[in-house]
C-alpha cells in the first residue's frame, strides 16, 4: 500500500537515494532540502520537492500547507537532515555550536511537533543519528558539536515515544555507522566507509516502512564496527 512520506536532507548522499527508493516503490515523497535541484531534476511523478531550510519556521509552514492541500495525512517522517561539524573544541565558536544544533536538534524537534498533528498510530517518526551520539561507543576529535547534537535526538526520540504511545505514531532512532557520502568525505577527507549511501538508504527505507511493528522508542544501531 503507497504511503505518503516526507524526507529531509534529500539533495544529496543517503537522502537523495532514498527518495528514489520510495518513490520508485510507488510512494508519494515530499524531499525537502535547502537545494531542490536534484530531487526536481529527477523529473519523479512520485516525488514533490521544493526549497526547504529546517531552521525557518516560514519554510516549516509551508510543508505543513503542502501536507493539508494534498496529502492530509502522513504515514512516514524520516529527519535524515543534518549538518556535520569537525573542529577542534577550542575553536569551536558558540556560534559554531548554535548552528549545529538548529539544524540536528531544534530543527528535527520543530518539523516534527509541526507534522504529528497529521499522523496516527500506524505512523513511523524515523530520526537519523550517529553512533558517535551513542554513550559508550568510539568517539573522535573535533566532533563535539555534532556528535552531542545527534546524542540529544536519540533521547528525544525516546522521550516523544512515551509521550505518544496512546495515540501514536512511533518514533525510532537510527544510529548510523561511517557510510560514503559527501558529507562524510567533506568531514574526514580521504576516509574509506564500508557502506554505500545507496546500501544504507535501501536499509533506512525497509526500516521506516516495517520498523514501527518492532519497534518503538529506541535508538538502534546500525553498524559494521564494534563498540
Amino acid at each position: 500500500m503507497a504511503k505518503n512520506i516526507i524526507v529531509t536532507g534529500s539533495s544529496r548522499g543517503i537522502g537523495y537515494e532514498l527518495i528514489q527508493l520510495l518513490a520508485n516503490q510507488g510512494h508519494q515523497v515530499l524531499a525537502l532540502s535547502r537545494n531542490a535541484a536534484p530531487a526536481t531534476a529527477l523529473n519523479h511523478s512520485q516525488i514533490t520537492a521544493f526549497p526547504f531550510d529546517i531552521t525557518d519556521s516560514v519554510s516549516i509552514k509551508s510543508v505543513v500547507d503542502f501536507i493539508k492541500k494534498e496529502w492530509n495525512h502522513v504515514d512516514v517522517l524520516i529527519n535524515n537532515a543534518g549538518v556535520l561539524l569537525n573542529k577542534p573544541f577550542a575553536e569551536t565558536s558558540f556560534s559554531d555550536f548554535e548552528n549545529v544544533y538548529k539544524v540536528n536538534v531544534f530543527g528535527v524537534a520543530n518539523l516534527t511537533r509541526n507534522i504529528l498533528p497529521y499522523m496516527d498510530k500506524q505512523s513511523h517518526v524515523v530520526t537519523i543519528s550517529s553512533m558517535g551520539g551513542v554513550q559508550g561507543t568510539a568517539k573522535f576529535p573535533g566532533l563535539a558539536a555534532y556528535s552531542s547534537s545527534k546524542g540529544a535526538v536519540g533521547i528525544l526520540t525516546e522521550l516523544l515515544a512515551e509521550e505518544y504511545k496512546q495515540s501514536g505514531p512511533s518514533f525510532n532512532t537510527l544510529a548510523l555507522g561511517a557510510v560514503q557520502t559527501e558529507m562524510l568525505a567533506e568531514a574526514f577527507p580521504g576516509y574509506e566507509a564500508p557502506l554505500s549511501a545507496l546500501e544504507m538508504a535501501d536499509y533506512i527505507m525497509k526500516f521506516s516502512l516495517e520498523g514501527n511493528r518492532f519497534y518503538n522508542g529506541k535508538v538502534l544501531p546500525v553498524s559494521s564496527s564494534t563498540p
